[in-house]
């Protein structure tokens, strides 16, 4: 069967719906982005992204989102600015990138599997100088068993780019070998990179990144992501460490790629 995938989102099987009820919230004031100003648009010269913080200088994102795929290179970091908790004319913070560590095997050789490339879809920035308490507080990575189904998928994306939208509801569907995941969330154009929640105890803690979505006909919509424990644990030893990153140009392999805008890119794979 022939499918069509974004690299904000990827196509596997579907499960049967939940009885949960997904409710979708702007955030479009100041007052209603309390406690989410952590989450924030990342802006690249190739467009735009979500990034959340999970430290006080460093943010996580999807690696495309930094990447171009057509060069292999990573973009200008001079250009990057993330806006934490950004709604309308509100800003809580705004900062550059000052590095970017990707995920091990993201950059691999052209023989990849996209399920390869999904599953190290994972970047980190440190920012140029750190977000303080009184502006955006942090996130913890969730680094236990996902015991509950239901998730919160908070991100922006195309016709909201400029005000976040909190999704409440959305379920975790099947985590698949190599740690790929699946949600029911709504997910769009600029939605890559955004953090999916889950309340552990009271305390949101971020179980994965957004990565790409199905769109394959006959099919549920889905929203992909990765687990991310050992990923972001080895990238942050790497961002301490200054560790040289390989050169973006031995890069994953060519796809075909088509519509691109918001910060992400759809591409089809036969």
């Amino acid at each position: 069967m022939r499918r069509y995938f974004g690299l904000l989102f990827l196509a596997l099987i579907g499960l049967p719906l939940s009885a949960l009820a997904q409710e979708r919230d702007r955030l479009d004031h100041r007052g209603e982005v309390l406690g989410w100003e952590g989450v924030g648009r990342l802006d690249t010269t190739m467009g735009t992204c979500t990034g959340t913080l999970i430290a006080r200088d460093l943010v996580l994102t999807a690696a495309h989102c930094v990447v171009d795929t057509d060069t292999r290179q990573v973009l200008s970091k001079d250009a990057m600015r993330f806006r934490a908790g950004l709604a309308h004319d509100f800003t809580a913070a705004v900062r550059g990138v000052s590095r970017i560590v990707l995920s091990e095997g993201y950059l691999g050789s052209f023989d990849v599997s996209l399920t390869e490339q999904v599953r190290t879809d994972i970047a980190l920035l440190r920012l140029d100088s750190p977000i303080f308490s009184t502006e955006a507080e942090p996130f913890r990575i969730h680094d236990r068993a996902l015991d509950d189904s239901s998730v919160i998928l908070v991100s922006y994306g195309r016709g909201r780019n400029t005000s976040l939208q909190r999704e409440s509801g959305c379920r975790h569907k099947q985590t698949y070998r190599g740690g790929l995941m699946t949600f029911d969330c709504d997910v769009t154009f600029g939605s890559s990179g955004a953090p999916v929640f889950v309340n552990d105890q009271g305390r949101l803690r971020i179980v994965s990144v957004v990565s790409m979505m199905s769109t394959a006909s006959n099919a549920e919509k889905e929203a992909i992501g990765m687990s991310l424990p050992a990923a972001v644990s080895a990238m942050m030893r790497d961002m301490r460490n200054d560790a040289a990153r390989a050169p973006v140009s031995a890069g994953a392999r060519r796809v075909t790629v088509g519509e691109r805008a918001g910060g992400a890119r759809f591409i089809k794979v036969d």
